[in-house]
C-alpha cells in the first residue's frame, strides 16, 4: 500500500478519508493463462480485509501483453490505496488519465479493473453482482451455441441435435468451397495447416452466391422450431451487405450479425431498407457513443455487447439502458476468448436488464473450467445465475500457470486474411 495517507495520494477523491474501517486497495495484480488455448488476461484487485478481493476480465487475445502493461504501469498503481466502492469516480479518473483515451487496448485494461471493483462490491455487500444492478428480471438466460458444415443437410443434422440438448438458438455458418470461410472447421489436414500458416485466401462472391439458398435449405429442413442465426463476420462491402440480406429473407434468421465493418455503420439504414433480417453488431465496437447512432436511427434489433472492450460494466450497463429504451436487444459476445470472468459479467446485465435477448455460450473446456471455479455453462440451452456474492467465479492461480499464452504473434495469425488478389482483408 501507499504510504502515503489516502488524501495525499495522486488524483485522490476530495471526500477520501482514512477510517478505522474503511477498505483500501492494496494491490492490483495480472495473469496471463491460456486453458481455452487463447490468451486471457486477469485482473485480481486485492483490499487491506482478509480474503475480500475482486476479479476482472481485460481479455483482448491479440494484444495482451499491451494490455497487461497498461494495468501494471498505469492503472494498477493509481488504484493503490483508494476506496474500491467509488466505482464511478475510478472508473472516470482512470479513463481520464490517459488523455488519449478509448481504444481497445485502453478500454480492456480497464474493464479489467472496473469488473473487479464491481466483484469486490458485490462480495462487501453479500451479494450477486446481478441484485446491485436491479436484482432479477428474469430467472436464466437463452444461449446459443455454434454448428458449422459443408451441406445443408450435415448443418441442419447439427442443429437438431443442439435442439435436443436444449438449445433455442443456435448458429450456423456454411463452408463455402475453394475459400477461407469463417467460423467452419477446417475439411482436411491440408486445409488447416493452410489456415495454420493463412495462406488461404476469402472470396466474398463465392460467399454472395453459396451461402444464402444453404441457409434457406437449413431452414426447411429442421423447420421453425429453433432459431438460426448467421455470423458474415465484417467480410462484406456495403452493396454486397444489401445483396446478402435480400437474399436470405428465406432463411428466417433470428439475426444476421456483422453484416457491416465498423468503419461502414453508416450504411445500416440502407440494410434496414434492403430486407426484413434482423440485424445484430457490436463485437467490434470498443466505445458505447459507436452504439448511439444507430440506436437513434432505429436501424439494428440487436447489440453485440463486449464487455471488456467496452471498458467494463460501468459503461456497459448505461448502454444495456439505452438499448432498453430504444427497443433493442442485447447479444453479448462469449466466445472461448471471453473469460469465465468475462462471461459472469455478461450475465449479471444479461439477468438484470429487460433488453436481454441472447447470449453466445461458449463451450468451455475441461481445463478452463479447472482454472475458473464456478463458471457459468449452459443447461439445456440456458444459463442461471450465480447466487454467490459478487460475480461467483474465482481464479485458481496455481492451475492458471499449467496453461501459459502463446507468443504474441501467433493467435494473430487467424486475423491475417487476404482476398483472392492478395490484399489484406478484414478477418
Amino acid at each position: 500500500m501507499s504510504a502515503n495517507p489516502v488524501s495525499e495520494v495522486l488524483g485522490a477523491a476530495p471526500w477520501a478519508r482514512p477510517e478505522p474501517d474503511s477498505v483500501t486497495v492494496t494491490a492490483v495484480r495480472t495473469f496471463l493463462c491460456a486453458p481455452q488455448g487463447c490468451p486471457y488476461v486477469i485482473v485480481r484487485v486485492e483490499t487491506d480485509q482478509p480474503g475480500l478481493y475482486g476479479l476482472g476480465c481485460a481479455s483482448d487475445p491479440q494484444r495482451t501483453t499491451a494490455i497487461r502493461a497498461v494495468i501494471d504501469d498505469y492503472l494498477g498503481p493509481l488504484l493503490v490505496g483508494r476506496d474500491p466502492a467509488d466505482i464511478e469516480d475510478l472508473h472516470r479518473l482512470l479513463l481520464n488519465s490517459g488523455y488519449w483515451r478509448g481504444g481497445s487496448i485502453g478500454h480492456n485494461a480497464l474493464a479489467g479493473v472496473d469488473v473487479a471493483l464491481w466483484d469486490i462490491k458485490g462480495k462487501a455487500a453479500g451479494l450477486p453482482v446481478h441484485s446491485l444492478l436491479g436484482g432479477r428480471a428474469r430467472e436464466y438466460a437463452d444461449a446459443y451455441t455454434h454448428v458449422d458444415g459443408d451441406s445443408a443437410g450435415a448443418i441442419a443434422d447439427k442443429v437438431l441435435a443442439a435442439r435436443e440438448r436444449g438449445y433455442r438458438h443456435v448458429r450456423v455458418q456454411v463452408s463455402v468451397p475453394g475459400t477461407d470461410t469463417y467460423g467452419t472447421a477446417p475439411r482436411s489436414t491440408a486445409e488447416a495447416e493452410r489456415r495454420r500458416l493463412r495462406r488461404g485466401t476469402w472470396d466474398s462472391t463465392s460467399y454472395l452466391r453459396h451461402v444464402p439458398p444453404v441457409l434457406a435449405e437449413i431452414r426447411e429442413r429442421v423447420g421453425p422450431g429453433v432459431e438460426l442465426l448467421h455470423d458474415a463476420h465484417e467480410r462484406l462491402t456495403p452493396s454486397q451487405a444489401r445483396q446478402f440480406v435480400a437474399a436470405v429473407e428465406d432463411a428466417g434468421l433470428y439475426f444476421l450479425e456483422d453484416s457491416l465493418a465498423p468503419e461502414d455503420a453508416a450504411y445500416f439504414t440502407q440494410l434496414r431498407a434492403a430486407g426484413s433480417v434482423p440485424l445484430a453488431v457490436g463485437e467490434l465496437y470498443s466505445e458505447i457513443g459507436q452504439y448511439l447512432p444507430l440506436l437513434e436511427r432505429r436501424v439494428i434489433d440487436f447489440a453485440r455487447i463486449r464487455v471488456p472492450t467496452l471498458g467494463g460494466l460501468t459503461p456497459t450497463r448505461k448502454l444495456v439502458a439505452a438499448c432498453e429504451l430504444f427497443g433493442v436487444r442485447t447479444a453479448p459476445h462469449g466466445p472461448g476468448d471471453v473469460s469465465p470472468v468475462g462471461m459472469a459479467a455478461n450475465m449479471a446485465l444479461n439477468i438484470s436488464s429487460p433488453a436481454f435477448g441472447v447470449q453466445e455460450a461458449a463451450a468451455f473446456r475441461g481445463a478452463t473450467l479447472e482454472v475458473f471455479p464456478g463458471a457459468h455453462v449452459p443447461r439445456e440451452g440456458r444459463l442461471h445465475p450465480s447466487g454467490a456474492p459478487g460475480l461467483g467465479v474465482d481464479f485458481d492461480e496455481a492451475a492458471a500457470r499449467k496453461y501459459p499464452v502463446p507468443a504474441p504473434l501467433e493467435h494473430d495469425r487467424w486475423a491475417l486474411l487476404r482476398a483472392t488478389d492478395g490484399s489484406a482483408h478484414r478477418p
